[in-house]
This record gives C-alpha cells, sequence and structure tokens, in this order.
C-alpha cells in the first residue's frame, strides 16, 4: 500500500510539473496575482464548506457526543481535513484522527462509528450532487467519449462500492467482512488485532440505523449545502477575471470539477489531479486552460489555509485527549466538604 502511495504521488506531482509548464509559469503567475486580495472570499468560501460539513458530521453522532458543541465539532472536523489533505493516505488517516479525537479516553465504538457513518454520508451526498448535476448539464458537456466513459464507469463502480459499505454499516456486518478479509490474507496482520473493536462498532451502527434511520439522510443534507458553496466560489471567480457567464455556467462547471474530484480520490494530495480536473473542466466550457490552472492553484491555496488552520487546532486539541492519570504515590483528592480523619 505504501509503495502505491509512492507511485501515485510521484506520478501526481509529474503531471503537476507537466500542467505548469504546458500552461506557461510566467503567465500563470501573472494572472495568479492579478487576483490580488480577490482570493479572500474563495478562501473564506472553502472554510464554509467545511462548516457545513462539520455540522453535517452531528447527524452521525451517538449519546454523549450529541452534546459537543460546535465550535469542537469544527475544531475536530478541521482537524481530520488537515490529516487527510496533507498525508498520502487516500482519506484514511484523517478519520483515525477524527475518532481519536472525538474518542477521547471513553466511548470508542461509539466515535468509530460516527466517522464511519459520516464518511458514508460524505460519499453519498458527493456521488448525489454528481449524479444530479450531470444528468442536468450532461448534454451540454463536450468532451472526448473515452474520458466521459471512464468518468461514467469510475462513478458507477464508486457508486456500487457506496451502496455495499451502506448495506454492511446498516446490517452491522463489518465485523463479517474484516473477516472475509483475513481469511484470505488480506491485510491480515494489521485486521486480526481490530476484529473486538469492530465487533463494538456494529452493534453502535445497527443501533444507529434503528433508532435514527433520518439522520443519514439529514447529514447529506448539509453536506450538499458545503458542495453548493462551490458553485458561488466559482461564479466568483469568474466575475473575478471579467468572465460573467452566469451562476449556470459556474454550476456546469463545479459540476465537472467534482466528478473529477470523486473519481480520483485516491491519488495523495489530489496532487497533478485537483489542477488537471479544473483545467479540463474550463476548457470544456469554452476557456483556455491558463484560466482553469489559476483556479486550480486558488484551490490549492485555500484548502493549504485550512489545512494549516486544522492542523493549529490539532495541536490544541491534543492535551484535551491526553489521559489523566494520577502518580500512584499521591495522596487521595478530597473535597471541600470531606473530613479529613486524624
Amino acid at each position: 500500500m505504501r509503495k502505491t502511495h509512492i507511485l501515485l504521488l510521484a506520478f501526481g506531482l509529474a503531471f503537476l510539473l507537466f500542467l505548469v509548464l504546458r500552461t506557461g509559469p510566467r503567465q500563470l503567475w501573472q494572472q495568479f496575482t492579478l487576483l490580488g486580495w480577490g482570493l479572500i472570499p474563495i478562501v473564506i468560501a472553502e472554510g464554509v464548506a467545511e462548516l457545513f460539513h462539520a455540522i453535517s458530521w452531528r447527524y452521525c453522532f451517538s449519546g454523549a457526543h450529541r452534546r459537543i458543541s460546535l465550535a469542537r465539532l469544527f475544531q475536530i472536523h478541521i482537524a481530520g481535513y488537515a490529516v487527510n489533505f496533507l498525508t498520502p493516505t487516500a482519506s484514511v488517516a484523517g478519520e483515525v484522527t477524527k475518532a481519536a479525537l472525538l474518542a477521547g479516553n471513553r466511548r470508542g465504538p461509539e466515535a468509530v462509528s460516527a466517522v464511519v457513518i459520516g464518511k458514508l454520508s460524505f460519499g453519498l451526498a458527493h456521488l448525489l450532487f454528481v449524479a444530479v448535476a450531470s444528468i442536468v448539464f450532461l448534454p451540454v458537456m463536450r468532451f472526448p467519449p473515452a474520458l466521459r466513459t471512464a468518468l461514467v464507469l469510475g462513478s458507477a463502480t464508486l457508486a456500487g462500492g457506496t451502496v455495499v459499505f451502506l448495506l454492511l454499516q446498516k446490517h452491522g456486518k463489518l465485523g463479517v467482512f474484516v473477516r472475509w478479509l483475513i481469511a484470505r490474507n488480506i491485510l491480515a496482520k494489521t485486521l486480526r488485532g481490530i476484529v473486538p473493536t469492530i465487533d463494538r462498532v456494529d452493534k453502535a451502527l445497527k443501533t444507529f440505523y434503528r433508532e435514527r434511520p433520518w439522520d443519514l439522510a439529514r447529514s447529506v443534507f448539509w453536506h450538499l449545502l458545503g458542495y453548493v458553496v462551490g458553485v458561488f466560489a466559482t461564479w466568483y471567480f469568474l466575475f473575478l477575471l471579467r468572465e460573467d457567464r452566469g451562476l449556470i455556467v459556474a454550476a456546469q462547471i463545479w459540476c465537472l470539477v467534482l466528478w473529477f474530484d470523486l473519481v480520483t480520490f485516491a491519488v495523495p494530495l489530489n496532487l497533478g489531479v485537483l489542477e488537471g480536473g479544473r483545467l479540463v473542466a474550463f476548457r470544456v466550457f469554452g476557456f483556455g486552460a491558463l484560466p482553469g490552472m489559476t483556479f486550480g492553484m486558488v484551490s490549492r491555496v485555500a484548502q493549504l489555509f485550512w489545512a494549516g488552520f486544522g492542523l493549529v487546532n490539532y495541536a490544541l486539541l491534543i492535551p484535551r485527549t491526553r489521559p489523566r492519570t494520577r502518580p500512584s504515590h499521591a495522596p487521595p483528592e478530597f473535597s471541600e466538604q470531606q473530613p479529613i480523619e486524624a
């Protein structure tokens, strides 16, 4: 797995360098700097979208976790966002980080189940947004048939996997799937140690889907709102370039951007594919390569800003998740009302 990540990372870096050289580094830098302070609203829009994604995650919680404040919820979410963005783990390490920060020293299975349900909700919303927007806009998207076929097949494969993931969760069968992998010696050494935990997570998942069947739909709704923010950010970027073609064109471009993001999620840091996807999306709707690459750079800057903010929050949250232990030689604690016997 590590070799695959390194290979994908090297490929993404090489592809990014190719795109920059093909577009023209000087022209790219000039257009980027012309945006000036106009970058700030786009960076803020990225944060607003992540806030909506964090609110969505609240509907995946159970028990005491549902009483977590919105501020702390956003802190944990953005910390996971940072780890996902900055580490080549295909959005896995960030989810582990969120579960650890959410659990602290108690309620581990409920924290893990919240992360698992949240990941499913995020994927369902992404698929739903792309599917609906594609049905509406696909007739006006003109790009090579081979690329169209690859996108459709990739999305269909991910949709099938997401449905299986949903059924495994709903019926509490993640443990069965893990044992199936172990029996076939797939990541067996890693998975054997988590079987007991997965069994407890299965119980938490079954309880969630039995007692709160509509909360998954509410979670998906808030994720969709987060994706819609990207339409306005795309429109604003076109406005900065004096290419005001309306929200419909911005929505079409953003739909295609999310489509590329959906089928290339496994590339570490989205290196190269983030910029390449935006370049292709802009060219499909009559723009040149330069605006598309510039939009890719702007997206990268916005994500880096919030990833940096997430790392700061991660550092602030870590001390709150460490176990509070009392040295063995320390005397017992007494309250003010407790009498001390001689």
